[in-house]
């Protein structure tokens, strides 16, 4: 069989697509952080979990979920990294589920990258006056006048700074957006929250259609404490107590149905570049801010190498396989001579 060479190209590209390699991503590598990561059965053969913490009234089903609330009113439940999270540079995906029955909900859950840790408070079931990164998955509009409710948001903690629950955090937002159709979406709903030391903070999400991205917002020159904990919160909030003069108890409580506020699975990963010999466990992403003030950004859907790392990456990936292919001639043309020989001495 004769083989042309746009047909070997083709093969060998088809390899290098199923080896994992592209060349827009030969800059960013990744390493998964299987201390930051969180997969079904979630425990071990004690019940407990090696790298998370967990409290409040958070419920762990070993096959489905990690509950950080049930549907009930006045829940708040937590769960927390036990080791810190030291990478540079970071991508944290996670797979949650919020969803409940009532025409009433609230008030929503967080996921944390901050100093502090396993400290249970009033914003989203963890403490005020953080120091570092809180992203509020808020499904309850107390006073925001023209945004559209779930709202997804970001705020840098000080260690001083209040959350204001009164504007739904407005004050000190960071980034955000509307988010409406998260809370009980028909698919998997996921967050992925990716960091690049004093370049990017970005945070895309999965809730309109399976493997597909939208992304939530990504702001320039954000850098976060060098030593972090990765956690999870979720409240129910008191609804309960606001009953309106003009409805019956029995009516109100029938509509007042809290969300169930579900961790399927948490994927953690230290990005690093190759080209710079940057990593997340000791420098720094080497792109920054131009001229303008803006910083020059590295997106994972994006894939934006250049045409010198492209031919590098190409390059490499053909010695290997050259390489290869003539171990397989080698091995193949000393298997025939050893048959030959055996064959010969037998007469």
């Amino acid at each position: 069989m004769k083989w042309s060479f746009c047909s070997i190209f083709t093969t060998l590209a088809l390899v290098r697509e199923g080896l994992g390699e592209s060349p827009a991503d030969n800059d960013v590598k990744t390493v998964p952080l299987r201390t930051h990561s969180l997969f079904q059965p979630y425990l071990d053969t004690e019940l407990q979990s090696r790298w998370f913490d967990w409290g409040g009234d958070t419920i762990i089903r070993a096959d489905q979920y990690i509950r950080l609330t049930s549907d009930r009113q006045q829940q708040a439940g937590w769960l927390w990294s036990r080791l810190p999270l030291t990478a540079t540079n970071w991508e944290i995906e996670v797979e949650f589920k919020i969803h409940g029955q009532g025409n009433l909900y609230g008030d929503g859950m967080a996921m944390w990258v901050t100093k502090q840790r396993a400290v249970q408070g009033p914003v989203f079931g963890a403490a005020d006056k953080f120091e570092g990164l809180g992203v509020f998955f808020d499904t309850y509009k107390n006073n925001r006048p023209g945004v559209i409710f779930p709202y997804v948001m970001a705020m840098l903690g000080d260690g001083q700074t209040v959350y204001q629950h009164g504007n739904d955090g407005k004050e000190n937002e960071l980034a955000g957006c509307s988010a409406r159709g998260i809370r009980g979406a028909p698919i998997t709903t996921k967050a992925r929250l990716t960091y690049f030391q004093e370049n990017y903070l970005q945070l895309d999400l999965q809730y309109k259609n399976e493997d597909k991205w939208i992304l939530c917002f990504n702001v320039p020159n954000v850098t976060l404490p060098q030593i972090t904990y990765l956690g999870f919160t979720a409240e129910t909030g008191e609804l309960s107590g606001n009953v309106p003069s003009f409805l019956p108890s029995a009516i109100w409580s029938a509509n007042v149905h809290p969300d169930n506020h579900d961790i399927i699975t948490v994927s953690s990963k230290n990005l690093y570049q190759v080209n710079t010999g940057s990593s997340g466990s000791s420098g720094s992403s080497s792109k920054r801010p131009d001229k303008a003030g803006k910083a020059a950004t590295w997106k994972p859907s994006d894939g934006g190498g250049s045409e010198i790392e492209s031919s590098a990456g190409w390059g490499w990936f053909f010695l290997k396989m050259i390489i290869f292919i003539v171990v397989i001639i080698g091995g193949y043309v000393g298997y025939t001579a050893y048959r030959a020989q055996t064959r010969g001495s037998r007469f």
